[in-house]
């Protein structure tokens, strides 16, 4: 391997994980002008634009997107190879960074980031809220939390937390006023209140006679991405809306919230902590997976 072409591939690959040249330049302790220059280079050894650049923004072309996603897994295979070699006679230490949803950051990590931090004083854990779907590899994160349905197949996975539930739920005040729902096909009369999940709309999946179903045809009176949100306006009365059962489970106990065909919401796997199918791990991020599944183990369903 031409060793100078591969390190214009990794100035390459820190111009599209910072966003520009310059915050690349930062990251690496290079010039703006050597980034660029080295970008520029390996563009012109390819005979390809891998970049449209303007005054305000930079954006991969068809072939840069093409060659950053062959080439970010081997560059992250040589980075954690090298820190393996320099930490492994050290405790676990240097940056691990995670992104995860706003529920799997309050539920699975949160209770234990104190004693984390005691355990291991040596890792900088950068964790990141996001409810959009992240490509961890082209994004430079270490671990991601996310729902076991959401994981690519090439990702490897280790459950963190119990089995979770939905539940379809409303206010009794607004039940007195439109009813209560005896069917799902019933649901097409009411007002339904949603999560947005990423770039979508969160559907609505339930299990009847054995068959799963996904009721996707819903009015849709309110669309919100923040579940405190979405739990005021149920409870206020808005509509019927459809969320994890933990979220839910205090105004459920308090009377708030009365919970609809809840035979039809069979108890589902959860969380994963995962990462790219890579044949060596730093210890920092070995390290953080074992602590927060174990951290976790025991957890069960909401009732």
């Amino acid at each position: 391997m031409d060793r100078e072409r591969l390190a214009r591939l990794s100035i390459f690959a820190a111009v599209v994980q910072a966003g520009g040249f310059r915050a690349a330049a930062r990251t690496l302790g290079l010039s703006p002008s050597a980034v660029s220059h080295a970008v520029a280079g390996l563009e012109t050894a390819l005979g390809l634009r891998l970049l449209n650049r303007s005054t305000r923004s930079l954006a991969l072309t068809d072939a840069g997107r093409a060659l950053l996603d062959r080439v970010a897994p081997a560059l992250g295979e040589i980075d954690a190879a090298v820190a393996e070699a320099r930490d492994s006679d050290a405790a676990p230490a240097g940056p691990v960074r995670v992104t995860m949803t706003p529920l799997s950051a309050h539920a699975l990590f949160a209770p234990h980031l104190a004693r984390f931090v005691d355990a291991f004083p040596g890792i900088t854990l950068d964790l990141v809220i996001d409810d959009r779907f992240v490509d961890t590899v082209a994004e430079g994160y270490d671990l991601g939390v996310r729902l076991g349905e959401t994981l690519r197949p090439d990702m490897i996975a280790t459950r963190i937390g119990g089995p979770l539930r939905m539940a379809a739920v409303a206010s009794p005040a607004y039940l007195a006023r439109h009813g209560r729902p005896a069917t799902l096909e019933d649901l097409a009369r009411h007002r339904c209140l949603h999560r947005r999940l990423g770039a979508g709309v969160y559907r609505w999946e339930v299990t009847r006679d054995g068959s799963d179903l996904v009721l996707d045809a819903l009015p849709q009176t309110l669309i919100v991405n923040d579940d405190a949100l979405l739990r005021r306006a149920l409870c206020d009365g808005a509509g019927i809306g459809f969320a994890i059962e933990s979220v839910l489970a205090d105004d459920l106990a308090a009377g708030r919230l009365v919970e609809l065909f809840r035979d039809l919401c069979p108890p589902f796997p959860g969380f994963f902590i995962y990462h790219a199918s890579r044949r060596q791990m730093r210890p920092a991020v070995r390290a953080t997976i074992d602590f927060f599944v174990a951290a976790n183990r025991g957890a069960t369903a909401a009732p």
